[in-house]
């Protein structure tokens, strides 16, 4: 069965697909490197978009800049600014309206529509008794159905953040998301 260039494999440490690295299989020097698990992360939040994931990439390059000291959450930090807005989320939770844009935001690059349950999402009052998590849990539902995964992660304040990757991408999600310091859930479970 042939695979993608960006397959992931557990066993080879994500050392391939970095634009600009060259890896030998085996080279223990970059075995785990942040840089690596980055350009993988990214891939799998935009896919089929190599060109978003290269420039997000290029763009979380210029903001880390030639620190070698670069820890997991200064890259987990670069990462979000790179990619918010564009392959990910972090909204207040209780800006349900802004939650609601910003997930269907992500869902249009893959051309799927989520019904919110409720006549007008876009309406504050309309969405005063939906919680932020019954949302959450109604986009995860629709998006599983076309294909992708709604993620989300404890961001350690008042705020929910995460991100769409496709269904078949959920172990490599999960071993990213560990290697990252990203406890990351499957939407609001």
């Amino acid at each position: 069965m042939p695979t993608r260039d960006d397959e992931f494999d557990p066993d080879d440490n994500f050392a391939h697909g970095a634009t600009g690295h060259d890896f030998d299989e085996g080279d223990a020097e970059h075995e785990g490197d942040l840089e690596v698990l980055a350009w993988q992360w990214l891939l799998r939040i935009n896919p089929g978009d190599e060109e978003a994931a290269t420039q997000q990439f290029q763009a979380y390059r210029e903001l880390l800049g030639d620190d070698d000291d670069d820890d997991a959450e200064a890259v987990r930090d670069a990462l979000e600014r790179v990619t918010d807005w564009r392959a990910s989320f972090r909204i207040d939770e209780t800006e349900r309206t802004t939650l609601i844009d910003a997930i269907e935001t992500l869902a249009e690059r893959f051309r799927v529509d989520i019904d919110w349950g409720v006549e007008d999402p876009t309406d504050a009052v309309a969405l005063a008794g939906a919680s932020t998590g019954a949302l959450i849990e109604a986009a995860y539902d629709q998006l599983r159905v076309a294909g992708y995964t709604l993620w989300t992660w404890d961001t350690g304040d008042d705020t929910v953040a995460g991100v769409l990757a496709p269904r078949d991408d959920d172990e490599a999600m999960r071993v990213l998301g560990n290697a990252l310091g990203l406890d990351l859930r499957p939407g609001a479970g």
